[in-house]
């Protein structure tokens, strides 16, 4: 019995002494792992581990912004030209000469686009301002031939010109290569479309430039007439003038500018990320009668001098508000009709007459032969009462 009890109490302390050992065995164990050492137990080295990088064969389509314009700007090349327009100045219009009245030529560039032809010639559209007062022009077609070119007309409020080149002094590599361009529908544009802008920036030749349309009828000015146009982000330089802006589908939709600037002045100065283009459709009517010959009758007046009565002093008389009629000029249009002097035109075509520049816009819109429609307010006793006046533009 003792021999039997004293080795179940070796067992008991060989069994303390393991649990022990094993426990002293797992500490040090998770030491090691912690400390980052190599591990007694395996005996193995830790790998170090590298960066891996990966590829792949697919990218989203989201935050891709490289757009390819290849293809359209390939179909619609053959049809934008270079314009090169040489004026004389006579030195002695400006001011005295040591040498008497010199005269010398400058030069300019510009760009266009052919909308037309018949058997004899090539007719191609540009801004008025490219053609002003020029003595020489000459046309730059896409195989770099140049050929004279002359002035079938004009519309100096609109800003654009039809100039012609004829077909007999063409080469036939020349006509091969060229071709008309495809008008579009300016009407349809949405802000945010994606346009293409082609011209012949600063005289280097033609370049394209994209961008999106920022802006439909935004308000620009000269210091003579008012017309809606399409603001665009596309870079629009000097030489560009008389380009064209196309529609995804490559197709006309506006006649860029670098007249006009932001402020509604005009400015030869180019500003970052806002160019202006003429709708086509706005002036399609118009290129039809310059392509013919005609010169643009647009513009037309009516025949009256007054001034704002929100302006100034007159605004204390608290007369309404609108532009009153001061005078009649004798064979103008108003002459004909029912307005008189004391008469103040609170509407014109329904556009209420807040500045000179409602008139202005209205009537720059209108043709030889329209009607406009006034509502003025004249003086009745003590009151101011309303009629309406339709006039017809010649």
């Amino acid at each position: 019995m003792e021999k039997e009890k004293n080795n179940s109490e070796k067992r008991i302390i060989i069994f303390t002494v393991c649990i022990v050992v094993i426990l002293v065995v797992l500490g040090l164990s998770v030491w090691y792992v912690k400390s980052g050492k190599t591990s007694f137990l395996t005996n193995k080295t830790k790998q170090k581990v590298s960066l891996k990088y990966t590829t792949t064969s697919k990218t989203k389509s989201e935050g891709v912004y490289i757009t390819d314009v290849s293809e359209v700007v390939d179909e619609v090349m053959p049809s934008i030209v270079a314009i090169t327009s040489k004026t004389v100045i006579n030195s002695g219009r400006f001011g005295y000469s040591f040498f008497g009245n010199e005269s010398y030529t400058t030069e300019g560039a510009g760009s266009g686009v052919i909308v037309s032809e018949n058997d004899s010639e090539l007719f191609i559209l540009t801004n008025y301002h490219v053609v002003e007062n020029s003595s020489e022009l000459s046309v730059k077609f896409i195989d770099d031939s140049t050929y004279d070119a002359i002035i079938k007309g004009v519309s100096e409020r609109k800003d654009i010109a039809i100039v012609s080149v004829k077909k007999s002094d063409i080469s036939k590599e020349t006509l091969e290569q060229i071709k008309i361009a495809t008008i579009g529908d300016s009407n349809e544009l949405k802000v945010g479309n994606g346009i293409i802008a082609i011209g012949n920036a600063l005289g280097y030749g033609q370049s394209v430039t994209t961008g999106v349309v920022s802006a439909l009828n935004r308000e620009v000015s000269t210091d003579d007439y008012t017309q809606d146009m399409i603001q665009i982000d596309a870079a629009i330089n000097g030489g560009n003038s008389g380009g064209a802006l196309l529609n995804s589908k490559g197709e006309v939709v506006g006649i860029n500018s670098v007249k006009y600037s932001s402020n509604g002045t005009s400015t030869s100065t180019s500003i970052e990320g806002m160019g202006f283009a003429i709708p086509i459709s706005d002036v399609e009517d118009i290129i039809e009668k310059l392509i013919n010959g005609e010169n643009d009758t647009g513009g037309l007046t009516l025949g009256i001098e007054g001034y704002m009565t929100n302006t100034g002093n007159i605004a204390s008389y608290r007369l309404p508000e609108g532009f009153y009629v001061s005078t009649i000029v004798s064979g103008g249009n108003a002459e004909k009709s029912d307005l008189e002097i004391g008469n103040i035109i609170t509407e014109i075509d329904g556009n209420k007459v807040t500045s000179l520049e409602v008139i202005r816009k209205v009537l720059n819109k209108k043709e030889q032969g329209d009607e406009v429609t006034l509502k003025v307010k004249y003086a009745s006793r003590n009151e101011y009462k309303e009629k309406e006046i339709t006039i017809t533009l010649n």
